[in-house]
């Protein structure tokens, strides 16, 4: 089952389960569309693997698959700056 974490690791922007900005990689680290492109190049910082759109959870199943509040950030230099901007 998908975390589906609230946040892009990069900027800290919210990313709601039903976000379509959401991007994962294969170990379901989550980042923006945005600072995948300008800032990450399209390469995941931490395991170096590329992204793809995160899935939609359905509605009726976020009662019982509920996504995860637990917010993560990525130390790498790039992040830092985008959140600092």
């Amino acid at each position: 089952m998908l975390e589906l974490r609230p946040n892009c690791e990069c900027c800290d922007k919210d990313l709601p389960p039903e976000s379509r900005q959401a991007m994962i990689c294969t170990f379901e680290c989550t980042f923006c569309s945005d600072c995948v492109d300008q800032v990450l190049g399209g390469k995941c910082p931490n395991c170096g693997g590329e992204f793809v759109p995160r899935p939609i959870r359905p509605a009726d199943k976020l009662v019982k698959y509920p996504p995860s509040t637990r917010r993560v950030l990525s130390s790498k230099p790039d992040c830092a700056d985008a959140r600092a901007a």
